[in-house]
């Protein structure tokens, strides 16, 4: 059921879009190409097993990890202002 201006069915494109952006964000974090056989940040050997399940990857995992705590997320809003939603 849509309220206001808005048609049927936007607050579930607004979800769809979110997952596809976050989706998307994800896949160009990934690593391509051949990987390393020693991090890129720390220089520690990163371990074949690791090598083998991710190919193209340039870190060890406490690295990773530690990238991945400072991952930025998109600004963009598109649930619209809390007025909005108390409608």
């Amino acid at each position: 059921m849509a309220g206001g201006w808005s048609r049927d069915g936007a607050v579930q494109d607004q979800i769809d879009d979110t997952v596809s952006d976050a989706v998307a964000s994800a896949r160009a974090r990934m690593p391509v190409g051949e990987g390393l056989e020693y991090c890129q940040t720390c220089g520690e050997k990163i371990p074949q097993k690791r090598r083998i399940a991710l190919p193209g990857v340039r870190t060890c995992v406490p690295c990773q990890s530690a990238n991945d705590r400072s991952v930025r997320h998109s600004a963009i809003n598109r649930r619209g202002s809390k007025d909005s939603q108390l409608r």
